[in-house]
């Protein structure tokens, strides 16, 4: 857990929540605890206090501090609490660009453990999930500061890590904290790690991780009643290298394509010196980002993009390195959602095309009017990107159900926002969720604001449209998406819509209500 100065445990107490708030908005503007105290009218040594969670902080020095910041501290100090009142039924308008990846973000991340150097990553997405591994890292060791205005991060390893300082707390709010078992195990014979949280969405296993660590020599004590992980590395017994034969070429098969799954995979064969060959892997947007990053760190990978992976790693990795993510596919879906369900002609930039263009076929099928620009390449030289013009357009339901596949099928991820738009369809639409074990019963929250939901079973619902949505106050699903798809559907009904408990939201997204504001959206946040 992380200590004061002064010893005391202050990761659960709520000024050291208000302090690394304020830390957190004042990295992010570049500014020095000096410069925050010259523009809040207070001392260097009172915000160092305030930041260390060593002072009483009063509502008249919050209101200060949200000011000069542009954050309402209190409330990203008490995330779980804080509400948006939403007047629906506006017409969206205007231009809104894509930002860059949640989840290729926290992947790359957790890939900066492997470098002796200094990693940059550029343009990196603000959100809770981000700041919850950073949490960690700093708690740890690791030299965190964001830079150039608080629009990039740099990360500085330190010689040897304080995994026994980790910051719990953090890490059990986050199921990234799993991508550290890669990173770590050319490290440390012997480590803990906290359970993963994250989303509810049922019971997740992380039987996957574990038989493809094991092929690193990583055996892994997952038994709940010690609330950790006890992680054991054994080279020898797996022949990490043979004297006669050199490094052996290890063959990993995937029996789930699942993304978490192949980047942990890909970064415990980055610093295994032979080949390693990953057949099943995940091809998706955030495991092409970690093979890029991989590249420039000195990484060699053949087949991305594929399902079957060759990686030739390296026995250490020291390199000065900096990398732009690519945009956010998931971000991008949610807006052209929130463009349907609205009835706006919006345009969304930056949108990355290889990774919607079933959804946009889909949609086009169900009748949507979507123009596409000439494509273009994203920051990272790699990613290719196109604008979206929406346009007014008739919906109506598929014939088909519409279900998610591995990529290059329908994300997973994206197959909420289907249901808020297929309840402003005219007809009967099958979504079948069959990945997550109870997701699909979070559509039901749909029907607080009039949309006609049948529940046939955990994994399939039936949406009627087209719907008059009607307004409504509701606690927010505990869920990413499910919470997103309730947002849009409050955007989509006129009159007044309170929603609560917005943390999930804030988790993998960046300053979306504001965001949404520059549309013409009216949300406020309580």
């Amino acid at each position: 857990m992380r200590k004061s100065s002064s010893g005391v445990d202050a990761s659960n107490s709520y000024q050291a929540r208000i302090g690394r708030a304020v830390e957190r908005a004042r990295l992010e503007r570049g500014w020095t605890q000096a410069e925050l105290a010259e523009k809040a009218g207070t001392s260097q040594s009172a915000i160092h206090r305030i930041e260390k969670g060593q002072q009483n902080v009063s509502l008249d020095m919050i209101r200060r501090l949200s000011s000069v910041l542009e954050r309402q501290i209190l409330s990203v100090a008490d995330e779980a609490s804080q509400s948006y009142i939403i007047h629906g039924g506006k017409v969206l308008h205007g231009k809104i660009a894509v930002n860059t990846s949640k989840n290729a973000a926290v992947g790359l991340l957790c890939a900066s453990l492997l470098n002796a150097g200094k990693t940059t990553l550029r343009g990196l997405a603000k959100i809770e999930e981000v700041h919850r591994i950073i949490e960690v890292l700093e708690s740890i060791g690791m030299k965190i500061t964001w830079v150039n205005g608080g629009k990039d991060l740099e990360i500085i390893s330190p010689d040897e890590l304080r995994l026994d300082k980790m910051d719990v707390e953090a890490a059990r709010k986050t199921r990234s904290i799993l991508m550290f078992m890669g990173p770590l195990l050319h490290k440390y014979e012997e480590f803990e790690l906290p359970y993963a949280g994250g989303c509810s969405l049922g019971s997740r296993t992380i039987t996957p991780h574990l038989k493809v660590l094991s092929e690193f020599g990583v055996e892994v004590d997952a038994r709940k009643r010690s609330g950790f992980y006890k992680i054991s590395v054994d080279r020898e017994r797996n022949a990490w290298r043979n004297e006669k034969e050199g490094w052996p070429t290890k063959k990993i098969v995937l029996i789930e394509r699942g993304d978490t799954v192949t980047e942990n995979a890909l970064m415990a064969a980055a610093k295994y010196p032979g080949e390693t060959h990953i057949i099943g892997a995940s091809s998706n947007y955030m495991v092409q980002d970690m093979c890029f990053f991989l590249q420039k760190l000195g990484v060699k990978i053949e087949g991305i993009g594929t399902t079957n992976l060759i990686v030739t790693g390296l026995t250490k990795i020291d390199k000065n390195v900096e990398y732009y993510p690519s945009e956010d596919p998931i971000e991008a879906m949610s807006l052209i959602a929130a463009g349907l369900v609205t009835k706006s002609e919006i345009e969304v930039l930056r949108a990355p095309i290889e990774f919607l263009e079933v959804e946009l076929e889909v949609l086009k099928n169900m009748g949507a009017r979507i123009e596409r620009s000439d494509e273009y390449l994203s920051r990272n030289g790699r990613t290719r990107l196109v604008d979206l013009s929406i346009k007014k357009a008739r919906l109506r339901a598929p014939v088909d159900k519409i279900h998610p596949m591995p990529f290059p099928g329908l994300n997973i991820d994206n197959l909420p926002f289907f249901s808020v738009i297929a309840a402003t369809a005219k007809g009967r639409t099958l979504i079948h969720d069959w990945v997550f074990e109870n997701r699909a019963i979070y559509t039901t929250e749909l029907s607080n604001l009039n949309v006609k939901v049948e529940l046939l079973d955990a994994h399939r619902v039936y949406v009627e449209g087209e719907t008059n949505f009607r307004p409504a106050e509701m606690m927010a699903p505990p869920a990413l998406r499910p919470a997103v798809v309730i947002l849009l559907a409050m955007l989509a009904a006129p009159g007044v819509s309170i929603l609560r408990n917005v943390y999930m939201i804030k988790r993998g997204y960046q300053d979306f209500s504001e965001r949404l504001k520059t549309l013409g959206a009216d949300i406020e946040a309580l």
